[in-house]
């Protein structure tokens, strides 16, 4: 499979998004209408404690992503109540079509004393064509459990065969090493499938095999194309990722029969980090694939986990 970049198309800095918020447009996901395609994306206000919170916004382009026609001025979804999961951000966004509905599932951000964050996954619906979310309950529809005890998140939704299936992240553990000062998270690919969106099961298994010792892999990214299933994600090394190339996030593949065995591929996945200078020469990272009138295209981040926004390329194949 050979992708062939479109360029960056969005940059949050150059748009007032709204009153608060100018910076960063991460994860952005794709939702297909007959006549444009929305993207929805995470973006960063900081709080009254100096931190950010993540909240959604939009972004509508034209069928070849080539205009844009509409930025959401509006709160698509608002951030948890106290003490909930998702009370300091939702990042990422991820939303299906299903029986007319129009569902999100939101990862959901908490901070902790311990360390920095925990994540859980909630679920929402839209009444009104995708242009707002009503979450279901202030609880989490998916969390960390037995086998995976933290940071649940980054939820991909797709249905396939009867049965809603969700790819998503779930932490191992918080890492230390003497030479830097914090704990990273370590986390993995998991799998959970639904008869009704809401109601999940988990495999607790990771589905795909570790390139390095303490990989991270996140947000995967799920399409069927000729009778065999094709997931992208990203992956970094624990430490020393934010500013260093050797470490920092890249994209990968796998590829399944079943939905149940993954095989890794990194090497088949054709898609070329920027030249030096470039807005994805430092990273790539937060794909997501989707089809629009036969066209296979992947959204993803580039520098600074998608400060300066996202880009997209299209998929050349028979």
């Amino acid at each position: 499979m050979k992708w062939i970049k479109l360029g960056k198309i969005f940059d949050p800095s150059n748009y007032e998004l709204n009153e608060k918020v100018g910076i960063y447009a991460q994860s952005p996901q794709a939702l297909v209408y007959p006549e444009f395609i929305r993207i929805y994306f995470s973006t960063r206000f900081r709080d009254n404690t100096g931190k950010y919170v993540s909240h959604v916004s939009s972004v509508d382009f034209d069928k070849k992503l080539s205009k844009i026609l509409n930025i959401s001025k509006n709160e698509i979804i608002s951030i948890g109540k106290r003490g909930c999961f998702d009370e300091h951000g939702i990042f990422p966004f991820n939303v299906i079509r299903y029986n007319k509905k129009i569902i999100g599932y939101s990862s959901g951000i908490s901070r902790r004393i311990s360390v920095p964050v925990e994540t859980s996954i909630g679920m929402s619906l839209s009444v009104d064509n995708g242009n707002t979310f009503k979450r279901i309950g202030n609880g989490p529809v998916l969390s960390s459990s037995k086998y995976e005890p933290c940071m649940v998140g980054d939820p991909f939704v797709k249905f396939y065969n009867n049965n809603f299936h969700m790819w998503y992240i779930y932490g191992e553990k918080w890492a230390t090493k003497k030479m830097y000062k914090n704990a990273e998270r370590i986390y993995k690919i998991g799998h959970a499938r639904s008869i009704d969106g809401e109601n999940w099961v988990k495999d607790n298994i990771q589905l795909l095999p570790n390139k390095f010792e303490m990989e991270c892999q996140a947000l995967p990214t799920v399409i069927k194309i000729n009778d065999i299933y094709h997931m992208w994600f990203c992956y970094r090394k624990a430490f020393d990722f934010r500013t260093n190339i050797i470490n920092s996030y890249k994209i990968g593949y796998a590829f399944s029969n079943n939905l149940i065995t993954w095989k890794r591929r990194d090497n088949q996945l054709c898609i070329n980090r920027g030249k030096k200078g470039d807005w994805d020469f430092e990273m790539q990272c937060y794909p997501n694939v989707f089809r629009s009138d036969s066209v296979i295209y992947m959204l993803y981040n580039g520098n600074q986990f998608g400060r300066m926004g996202f880009g997209v390329a299209k998929l050349e194949h028979d």
